[in-house]
C-alpha cells in the first residue's frame, strides 16, 4: 500500500491564476479543506481553506493574493502508515504525491486513505480487538503475543499510541478470534491492564461511526 496506488485523479489541483472563489467551490465540491497549487507540473504548496478565507478579496487570484502555502508531500513509494502519520500531524485533508523528479503526480484524500486502511486484510478478517494500557517499560509485543497464542489465537495487527497527558502506552491488537474472554483472563492474570475489548461487529460499528463523524465534519 504505497502512495502511487492511493492517488485520486478525480480531485484537480489549483493554479496561480485561479481565484479564491474557485478554490472554495472546489473544496466544497470535493469535501476537502486543502488543495495543492501546481504550476507547470511542479507543486508550489498546499492551500488551506483558512488561507482563502483570509483573502482581502475572494475574486482575486491565488497568485495575486500570495497566501502562505504549506510545502508538504509524499513520494510515490511512501507507505500508507507513513502517509497517515503526515496527514494527522499536519491536520491535512489531502496530501500531494511527487515522483522522483519532483513532478506532481496527483493527490491522496483523507477519505480514500481511510477507506484503504479499512480495506486492509487485518481489519476485514474476522476477529476481535483488544486495547491494553501499560507503562512503556512493560511493553513486549513478543510476550503479549505468546500469551495470546496460549489461547489458540494470533495477533493480526497492532497499533501503539500514547494517550495525551499520560506517560502510558495504549496497545490496540486485532486478533483472529472473536471470543476474547479467555484471552482477557490470561492477560489480566499476567498483570496486563485490558482497557477494552470488542467483537468484530462492535469494532466495525465503532469505526463506521467515527468515519461518518469525520465525513460530516469535513462536509461542514
Amino acid at each position: 500500500m504505497y502512495a502511487s496506488t492511493l492517488i485520486s485523479y478525480s480531485v484537480p489541483p489549483l493554479k496561480l491564476n485561479d481565484t479564491g472563489v474557485k478554490a472554495l467551490l472546489w473544496m466544497n465540491d470535493f469535501h476537502v479543506r486543502h488543495l495543492p497549487v501546481v504550476e507547470d507540473g511542479k507543486l508550489l504548496g498546499i492551500l488551506s481553506e483558512d488561507e482563502v478565507l483570509n483573502f482581502v478579496d475572494a475574486e482575486i487570484t491565488i497568485g495575486e493574493s500570495r497566501p502562505a502555502l504549506l510545502l508538504k508531500f509524499v513520494p510515490t513509494q511512501k507507505h500508507l502508515y507513513d502517509i497517515m502519520k503526515l496527514v494527522v500531524d499536519f491536520h491535512l485533508t489531502v496530501i500531494p504525491v511527487l515522483n522522483d523528479e519532483g513532478d506532481y503526480m496527483g493527490l491522496i484524500t483523507i477519505e480514500d486513505l481511510l477507506r484503504k486502511l479499512a480495506d486492509t486484510g487485518s481489519i476485514t478478517q474476522p476477529g476481535g480487538v483488544l486495547v491494553l494500557e501499560m507503562a512503556p517499560r512493560d511493553y513486549s509485543l513478543s510476550e503479549i503475543s505468546r500469551l495470546i497464542e496460549l489461547e489458540n489465537a494470533m495477533v493480526l495487527s497492532s497499533f501503539i499510541s500514547s494517550p495525551y497527558g499520560t506517560n502510558s502506552l495504549e496497545l490496540t491488537l486485532k486478533l483472529n478470534k472473536e471470543d476474547l474472554k479467555h484471552i482477557v483472563a490470561t492477560l489480566e492474570r499476567f498483570g496486563y491492564d485490558v482497557k477494552s475489548s470488542f467483537y468484530e461487529s462492535e469494532f466495525i460499528d465503532t469505526l463506521n461511526d467515527r468515519y461518518e463523524g469525520l465525513m460530516r465534519y469535513l462536509d461542514v
